[in-house]
């Protein structure tokens, strides 16, 4: 099971630029919202673009989707662990939390 992030320690560590946040929504869910600097990772690009979108196998990545209930982000932090990511974490609260804080979203 992917270990956890809270709304607080992301928000800490998108502000220092020490985190790569991935959207696991994509697509027009992305482009319409998403926390700052996020990158869109669906599960099913998640074998052909990590290589290149992600090159540090010990970064600290977290994964996100739209609330607890969306199993895209847990699906995207499992399978980068399997291939050997060693720094994965899950924002199970998603995007409905963040924006419900007030906190800042970038669209395309």
């Amino acid at each position: 099971m992917t270990a956890l992030i809270t709304r607080d320690a992301l928000k800490t560590a998108i502000d220092a630029g020490t985190v790569t946040v991935l959207d696991a929504l994509g697509g027009e869910y992305h482009a319409r919202q998403h926390l700052p600097g996020a990158l869109p990772l669906t599960p099913t690009d998640v074998d052909e673009k990590a290589a290149s979108l992600l090159p540090d196998l010990d970064a600290a990545i977290v994964t996100y989707c739209s609330n607890p209930a969306c199993p895209n982000s847990g699906q995207v932090a499992d399978r980068l662990t399997a291939i050997g990511y060693t720094n994965v974490r899950k924002y199970r609260e998603g995007i409905q939390d963040w924006v419900e804080a007030g906190l800042p979203v970038e669209s395309a």
